[in-house]
């Protein structure tokens, strides 16, 4: 007797490979968008010194979707279930990196002179001081949060580094031009990062103070224990 053998439908290769492309992608997708930061600080950089209303603009727009996937990196993470070490050792790092070396490069080109380079200094030291004591919080597992008024510095803080960024090719904001808008954004940035970094101080110092007295503090000797009856 003659019977016909039963197919059993196997998924394509193609299929399969693509929704796994699909699947990786997705997952390391807010490591990407930190990386991304970094990756756009020399684009930013070249876009500045051709000097030109394109350039300008340019650099903006570049500036802006950086300053983007600052938000989207954490918010998809969380949201996706997929924080990992690699991003929470990355994203601080490529947050300092860009700010740093966009203020670098405005005084470079003469956005940020004279005077104003006093918040610009705040800025960077701010930056300095914050990363070294997180750096020790995490060594005693300790964690800092992020508070609401620092939320607000960093927003300020991009604001006004992206009105310097477009400077002459900007508009004017009635008697201010596109350029004396992002410094007094920028001295603002500064005032509330002194606040802050103090906050950050104040707490880091706390803490130091607090590992220093556990670990002068004499170990109490441990009585010798029973010898233990063994069970029948």
């Amino acid at each position: 007797m003659t019977g016909s053998i039963p197919t059993v439908s196997m998924p394509s290769w193609h299929s399969f490979f693509r929704r796994h492309a699909v699947q990786a992608m997705v997952s390391r997708l807010p490591n990407v968008l930190t990386f991304s930061r970094i990756v756009a600080i020399p684009i930013v950089i070249g876009l500045l010194f051709i000097g030109t209303d394109f350039g300008n603009w340019a650099a903006l727009v570049v500036y802006t979707a950086a300053g983007i996937t600052d938000f989207l990196d954490g918010y998809l993470a969380r949201a996706w279930k997929q924080q990992s070490s690699l991003g929470r050792f990355l994203d601080p790092i490529a947050d300092k990196l860009f700010i740093a070396a966009i203020i670098l490069v405005l005084v470079g080109i003469d956005r940020i002179n004279g005077v104003a380079l006093l918040p610009a200094i705040v800025i960077l030291c701010r930056e300095i001081l914050v990363s070294g004591l997180r750096e020790f919080l995490a060594e005693v597992r300790v964690g800092v949060p992020v508070s609401r008024l620092a939320k607000w510095k960093t927003t300020i803080q991009m604001v006004a580094i992206g009105f310097l960024v477009t400077a002459d090719a900007g508009p004017n904001f009635g008697p201010l031009t596109t350029l004396e808008v992002g410094l007094y954004g920028l001295w603002a940035a500064a005032l509330l990062t002194l606040i802050t970094g103090f906050d950050y101080l104040r707490v880091g110092l706390k803490h130091i103070q607090s590992a220093d007295a556990q670990s002068n503090k004499p170990t109490a000797e441990k009585a010798p224990r029973d010898p233990e009856i063994p069970k029948r």
